[in-house]
C-alpha cells in the first residue's frame, strides 16, 4: 500500500483583476449554456466566484467556476451543479430535484453542440375525398323523368402524425478510469479538534480501474478557516492497489466547522473521475 503526503501551507489568497466578460450567447450552445449561468449568477446577487467557492459552501474552485461563466470550454456536470446548486437551491430556495433535471437537461444539450429542439410543428392533416354521384329522379307533370346528379365531397379522418424521432445525447463515461473510497483512517467527519492544533487527516483510496495512477494530485476546491495545502501528490498507484493520502491541517483560531473538499486532478489541474463525488474533512473546532 502506498502513502502520500503533504506539507501544510497557507490558503490561496485572491487578487483583483480585469472583470470578466460575459460571452455571447449567439455565438454558440457552450457560450449560451454559460450565460444561463450569469443570469442565475445575477438573480443570486451576483456574489464573487471566490464567494461562492468559500461562503457559500460550493465544492469547487473559484478558478473553475470562473472558467464554467467564460463560455469557452463546457465545464463538467460537477462544476455545474455546484456552480448552480449554490445560487438557485441554496440562495434562492428552488427546488433541488426540479433545478438539477432542468440544469442537466442545459448541460446535455451545450455538450451536443446544438440548442434543444423546437417542438414539432404540427402537420396538416391529410384530407381524402372522395365523390359520390347521388341520382334523383324528379316527375314532371306530362313530359316524363329527369335526372340529376351531383358531386358531394366526404372528409376523411385525419392520418395519424407519426412519433418525432429526437436524439439521445450521448454519455461521457471513463470505464477504465475508476476508484474507491475505502476509509477515513483518521479524523472520521464530526472529530471535535481544538482551535490552533495541528493535525494529520488520512483517507484510503482504491484503483478500481485499469489505468494505473500516475502524476496525480489531490486538489483543494476551497477555502475554510482551517489551513490546508493546496494540492496533495498521490504516489503511483497499479489497478487493484489501495493508496492511504494523508495531508496535514491546523485548526481554525476560532470555533466553527471546517468542511474542506479535494479533487483528484492531474499535473494541469484537470480535474479526473468526473463522475465521482469530492472527498472531504469534516471537523468542528471548538
Amino acid at each position: 500500500m502506498a502513502r502520500s503526503s503533504g506539507s501544510q501551507d497557507g490558503g490561496t489568497g485572491s487578487r483583483r483583476g480585469r472583470r470578466p466578460v460575459r460571452p455571447d450567447p449567439g455565438s454558440g450552445p457552450v457560450a449560451l449554456f454559460a450565460h444561463r449561468l450569469w443570469l442565475l449568477k445575477e438573480q443570486a446577487g451576483d456574489p464573487s466566484f471566490a464567494d461562492m467557492a468559500g461562503r457559500l459552501g460550493a465544492a469547487a474552485s473559484k478558478s473553475s467556476l470562473a472558467a464554467a461563466a467564460r463560455g469557452s470550454a463546457l465545464p463538467t456536470w460537477e462544476t455545474t451543479w455546484e456552480f448552480v446548486r449554490v445560487l438557485a437551491v441554496d440562495r434562492l430556495g428552488q427546488d433541488e430535484e426540479a433545478t438539477r433535471r432542468e440544469w442537466r437537461a442545459y448541460w446535455e444539450q451545450a455538450g451536443m453542440g446544438h440548442e434543444p429542439d423546437p417542438p414539432a410543428p404540427d402537420r396538416p392533416s391529410p384530407v381524402r375525398k372522395r365523390t359520390a354521384l347521388v341520382a334523383a329522379a324528379i316527375g314532371v307533370a306530362g313530359t316524363g323523368a329527369a335526372l340529376f346528379a351531383w358531386a358531394v365531397p366526404l372528409i376523411g379522418e385525419s392520418a395519424q402524425r407519426e412519433p418525432v424521432p429526437r436524439d439521445t445525447p450521448a454519455q461521457a463515461v471513463t470505464p477504465h478510469d475508476d476508484s474507491v473510497f475505502e476509509a477515513d483512517v483518521t479524523i472520521p467527519d464530526g472529530t471535535v479538534v481544538k482551535r490552533g492544533t495541528s493535525f494529520t487527516k488520512i483517507w484510503r483510496l482504491r484503483n478500481a480501474g485499469t489505468v494505473p495512477w500516475r502524476d496525480r494530485y489531490l486538489t483543494r476546491l476551497n477555502d475554510t478557516a482551517c489551513r490546508a495545502p493546496e494540492r496533495v501528490a498521490i504516489d503511483p498507484v497499479q489497478p487493484g492497489e489501495s493508496v492511504e493520502i494523508e495531508v496535514r491541517v491546523r485548526a481554525a483560531a476560532e470555533p466553527g466547522r471546517c468542511k474542506i473538499y479535494w479533487k483528484m486532478t492531474n499535473a494541469e489541474g484537470a480535474e479526473l473521475l468526473a463522475g465521482k463525488k469530492p472527498i472531504f474533512l469534516d471537523v468542528t473546532v471548538s
